[in-house]
């Protein structure tokens, strides 16, 4: 009989060591070839070199599921060890990968995971380069978050040197609405941010500060300029109704439908396409947004208007309830496996979840200084959640009501707690409500 498979002893147990040079060697070759890095056309301008030995910390604004390939290329030949999900363990096309090039596991926004401080500590501890996405997840709509609390203090901790890869266009190229590559250009500076007489000079605050300026990036803007094509072969629009989930003409909620190169309201038919530059050309007498991103932003203040005005505002949706198995790994391209289904309810006391779990009734109460937004494993069509360290994954019946949702958590948390804050460039949208 053959031995039975742990999956969450293993990633726990495991030896993390710095990449074995073969193995990286064969990685980077790829992604400097067509099969991956190139086709994406990038253009990576290195300032400043990676030392020749000794630790440090990679951070980047994590645009897109491709961006590992232009990190590898800008730290070689110094190798590095890229954090991903913990999640990403346990899909079966991706554990192979993992286990040979000693990737590192971690739980977005989970302050207890401690499989992935060890893991990350060993690395540093061995002299490696340990590349981290501080926003705790790529980019959920074309811009960047702020930074995952805490970031500031593991930095500081370390005082090892920090460099950063500033990337734009990434996201374009493979976004958060649709798995489809959509080839363009994708640019990308690499550059040392602190040394560690820097960070003892700093304080935990001011190094997330300085991290969200650096940051600071929306890929559809950018591209008003830059103006370059990424052409996709199923449409621009597919899936855009996830995010885009609120008709900017009638003021209704998911009424919004998007195929192929369209997005339109079934209620009142607003609409527009969309092009190959991320344009948009509104259909005759219709009222769209400059951008999708710029789409979500009217969203987010909507809903910070709604909560503020209604201390009784409650927010369902039916969803299915995710997790991962143990004794084998997640296959065709899954995230979990369901084990439940019932109602995931916001509302001012937090984050709630009624329905059932492997044939049990099953609850999920969290406040809001235990959430302060969800992970988006893979699209907009799920939100997961690190509830005592295990993966908890909502996927709503209703698609577009995962973005509602995610927005409302974060804007909740900042209305009742507000630890993790939102960037100073958008305090107008709280203004009206601080008197």
């Amino acid at each position: 009989m053959g031995k039975s498979l742990d999956i969450r002893k293993d990633v726990a147990t495991r030896k993390y060591k710095k990449p074995f040079w073969l193995w990286y060697l064969i990685y980077y070759v790829i992604g400097r070839t067509h099969l991956l890095g190139s086709k994406y056309h990038p253009h990576l301008e290195i300032i400043d070199k990676l030392p020749k030995k000794g630790p440090a910390f990679i951070v980047w604004n994590h645009q897109s599921r491709r961006d590992h390939t232009f990190l590898c290329t800008a730290a070689w030949p110094r190798k590095m060890s890229i954090l991903c999900e913990y999640n990403e363990f346990f899909r079966s096309h991706l554990h192979w990968a993992f286990a040979r090039n000693k990737i590192l596991p971690k739980k977005p926004f989970d302050n207890s995971d401690f499989v992935g401080m060890k893991a990350l500590n060993s690395v540093i501890m061995q002299g490696g380069v340990v590349a981290i996405s501080p926003e705790g997840n790529s980019s959920n709509f074309g811009n960047n978050q702020p930074v995952a609390l805490g970031t500031g203090k593991l930095l500081k901790h370390y005082k090892i040197p920090v460099f950063m890869m500033k990337l734009k266009g990434s996201y374009l190229t493979n976004n958060k609405n649709f798995d489809e590559d959509r080839i363009g250009e994708v640019y990308g500076k690499f550059y040392k941010l602190w040394d560690k007489e820097d960070l003892e000079q700093l304080s935990d605050l001011e190094i997330e500060d300085k991290l969200n300026q650096e940051f600071k990036m929306d890929d559809y803007e950018w591209n008003k300029t830059a103006r370059i094509k990424y052409k996709g072969k199923s449409g621009m629009a597919v899936h855009l109704a996830d995010m885009c989930y609120k008709c900017p003409k009638c003021g209704e909620e998911f009424t919004m439908v998007s195929e192929k190169d369209d997005i339109k309201c079934t209620k009142c038919g607003n609409g527009a396409t969309l092009d190959e530059y991320y344009d948009f050309h509104p259909y005759e007498g219709s009222i769209i947004p400059e951008s999708p991103c710029k789409w979500v932003l009217n969203e987010r203040a909507d809903i910070i208007k709604e909560i503020r005005e209604n201390n009784n505002y409650r927010f369902e949706t039916e969803v299915d309830l995710g997790m991962l198995p143990n004794d084998h790994y997640l296959t065709d391209y899954k995230t979990s496996e369901k084990v439940g289904e019932g109602k995931l309810i916001i509302d001012h006391s937090g984050v709630h979840y009624e329905g059932t779990k492997n044939g049990g009734q099953f609850r999920i109460d969290l406040d809001y200084k235990q959430i302060y937004t969800f992970n988006v494993p893979v699209d907009l069509s799920k939100i997961a959640v690190y509830i005592k360290s295990e993966y908890h994954e909502f996927a709503p019946k209703n698609r577009s009501a995962a973005t509602k949702a995610l927005l409302l958590v974060e804007e909740m948390h900042r209305l009742h707690v507000n630890a993790w804050k939102n960037f100073p460039w958008f305090d107008y949208l709280y203004e009206p409500y601080n008197k």
